[in-house]
C-alpha cells in the first residue's frame, strides 16, 4: 500500500485541509481465463452486446413485455432495492455533512447570586455557536465520507442487479407456464386416447377377442396418464403462484386465458448474443461493480482506522451579544466572540485503535475475496450458457426425430395389433414411448429458451434504467 500522507503534505495539512491515510486503490486482477471455451452459435456480425440490448428488444412477445412491465412497477423486492438507494444516499449526505461545522442559534438567560456586589445578577446571551467541529487534518472524516459514497454507489448497482434478476425471473416463469400448458394438453389428449382404448379393450375382452391381461394393462396405462395429469395440474398452479409473486399482483385474466394458445415451439427464438471477452463482464455486470464498490469502501475504512492514531482537533466557536439587561443585548459594546480549539491525542486505549485497524484490513481482504468470487461466478454462468447451446440444439433435433419415428411405430403397431399380427404389449410400449417423448420435446425446448435467457442475464442484459448516479458521482468526486 502507498501512503498518500507525505511529510510535506502533513505540514500543509496542519495549516489547511489535512491529508489522507486511505491506501491507494488498485483493482485486483480478474481471476478468470482470457477467453471462453465455447463461442456463441449463429451470431450476426455487429450484433448488440447483451448489456446494450434493452429487454423490450430481446423479448418480443407483447404478453411477456406486459408482464415484465408489471413486475418492474410492483415487485416488492425491487421496491426495497430502490428504497435502499434512498437510504444509502441519505447516509452519505449525513457523513458528508460531518466535514462542515454545525452552526446553531441560541438564547440563554440566567440569574445567580452576585458575589461582588451582592444580591442577584441577570445575564442574557443571544448568538451563534458551533460545538466541537472536527478539523479533519488527518482525513478521518474524509475517509468515512469516501466509504459512505462507495456504499451509496454499491447500493445503486445492487438495485440494477435486482432489476436484471427480476426481468430474467419473470421471463423464466412465463416460459415455464407455457410449457406447463403444453404438457397439460399432451396429458389430456393422451388420457382421452387411453380411456377410449380401455373401453375398446373391455369390449374385446367381453367378446373373448382379447385376454384380461390386455384389459388390465390398458387400465394401468390410463391411470398412469391420469396421475401424470394431476401432477402437472398441481405444478401449473404452483408456477402460476410464483409468477404472481414476481408480478406483485395476480396474473392478468387476458394473459392467463391466452396461455393454452401458444405452444413453446411457436415462441419466437431469442436473439443470439455476442459473448465478447470475459473481461467485458467487469463493466457489463452490476453485481461485479457492486462488489468493487464494496471493496473501495473497505479500502476507505483503512484510512479512517489509521487516522484514529493521530490527534483529533476540534474547534468550538461562539459569536453573539451578552448583557445584564434585555434592553442592552444589542447595544454597542455588548458584542463578542470566543474560539476554543482542542486536541485529543490517544495515549492508552487498551489496543482499541490497533484492533480497529486490523479489522479494517481484514475487511478489505474479505472484500477482495468476495470481488474475485463474484467475477468467477459471472464467468461460470456465461460459460455454462455457452457450453450448453450446441448440445441443446443437437438434443432437440435428435428427440424430434425420435418422436417422429415413434409416432410411425405407434401407427404400425396399432395396425399390426388390429390385424392380429402383434401383441397388445407392443402397442402399449409404443404408446408409452410417444407420450414420454412428447413431454421430453417440450422440456428440451423450455431448456433451450431458459439457456438463451440465462446467457442474456449472465452477460449483463436486462437493465431498464440509465445509471442515475453518473452525474452525482462526478459532482461528489470534484467536491471531495
Amino acid at each position: 500500500m502507498i501512503n498518500r500522507c507525505t511529510p510535506v503534505a502533513l505540514a500543509a495539512a496542519l495549516l489547511m485541509a489535512g491529508c489522507s491515510f486511505i491506501p491507494t486503490y488498485e483493482r485486483p486482477a480478474a481471476p478468470m481465463p482470457e477467453a471462453y471455451r465455447s463461442a456463441p452459435q449463429g451470431v450476426a456480425p455487429g450484433a448488440q452486446p447483451a448489456a446494450a440490448l434493452p429487454w423490450q428488444q430481446f423479448f418480443t412477445d407483447p404478453r411477456l413485455q406486459q408482464l415484465i412491465g408489471l413486475a418492474l412497477a410492483n415487485n416488492r423486492d425491487l421496491q426495497v432495492a430502490v428504497l435502499n438507494i434512498e437510504q444509502a444516499r441519505a447516509q452519505y449526505r449525513i457523513t458528508r455533512a460531518d466535514q462542515f461545522p454545525t452552526i446553531s442559534g441560541g438564547a440563554t438567560a440566567s440569574r445567580a447570586p452576585d458575589t461582588v456586589n451582592g444580591g442577584y445578577a441577570n445575564v442574557f446571551n443571544v448568538g451563534l455557536q458551533t460545538t466541537a467541529w472536527e478539523l479533519d487534518f488527518f482525513g478521518r472524516v474524509g475517509a468515512l465520507k469516501e466509504q459512505a459514497l462507495a456504499q451509496y454507489l454499491a447500493t445503486e448497482e445492487g438495485m440494477r442487479a435486482t432489476q436484471i434478476s427480476l426481468v430474467a425471473a419473470v421471463a423464466n416463469a412465463w416460459y415455464t407456464l407455457l410449457a406447463n400448458e403444453e404438457l397439460l394438453a399432451i396429458s389430456r389428449r393422451t388420457l382421452e386416447t387411453r380411456e377410449a382404448s380401455v373401453a375398446l379393450t373391455k369390449l374385446r375382452f367381453d367378446a373373448g377377442a382379447s385376454s384380461e391381461l390386455d384389459y388390465r394393462l390398458a387400465i394401468t396405462l390410463t391411470e398412469g396418464a391420469r396421475a401424470t395429469l394431476a401432477l402437472q395440474q398441481r405444478q401449473r398452479a404452483l408456477d402460476a403462484n410464483a409468477l404472481s409473486l414476481l408480478l406483485g399482483q395476480a396474473l392478468p385474466a387476458e394473459i392467463s386465458a391466452s396461455l393454452a394458445s401458444t405452444p413453446l415451439n411457436q415462441v419466437p427464438s431469442l436473439a443470439p448474443l455476442p459473448a465478447g471477452l470475459p473481461s467485458d463482464l467487469l463493466i457489463q455486470r452490476p453485481d461485479i461493480r457492486q462488489a468493487e464498490q464494496a471493496l473501495i469502501g473497505a479500502n476507505a475504512n483503512i484510512g479512517a482506522a489509521r487516522a484514529n492514531f493521530f490527534p483529533r482537533i476540534a474547534l468550538t466557536a461562539q459569536v453573539g451579544t451578552a448583557s445584564s439587561e434585555l434592553s442592552g443585548l444589542f447595544k454597542s459594546g455588548s458584542w463578542g466572540f470566543s474560539l476554543a480549539p482542542s486536541a485529543l491525542l490517544p495515549i492508552f486505549d487498551a489496543g482499541r485503535n490497533s484492533a480497529n485497524l486490523d479489522a479494517a484490513e481484514v475487511g478489505r481482504r474479505i472484500a477482495v475475496a468476495q470481488y474475485e468470487k463474484t467475477i468467477q461466478t459471472a464467468f461460470r454462468e456465461v460459460s455454462d450458457a455457452l457450453d450448453s447451446q450446441a448440445s441443446l440444439e443437437e438434443q432437440d433435433r435428435a428427440q424430434r426425430a425420435q418422436l417422429e419415428a415413434e409416432v410411425v411405430r405407434l401407427r404400425l403397431s396399432d395396425l399390426r395389433y388390429n390385424n392380429g399380427v402383434a401383441s397388445y404389449l407392443d402397442l402399449l410400449d409404443a404408446q408409452r414411448s410417444v407420450f414420454a417423448l412428447e413431454q421430453s420435446v417440450v422440456q428440451v425446448r423450455l431448456t433451450q429458451l431458459q439457456n438463451q435467457l440465462q446467457l442474456y442475464k449472465a452477460l449483463g442484459g436486462g437493465v431498464t434504467t440509465p445509471t442515475p448516479l453518473a452525474a452525482t458521482a462526478q459532482a461528489t468526486t470534484s467536491a471531495r
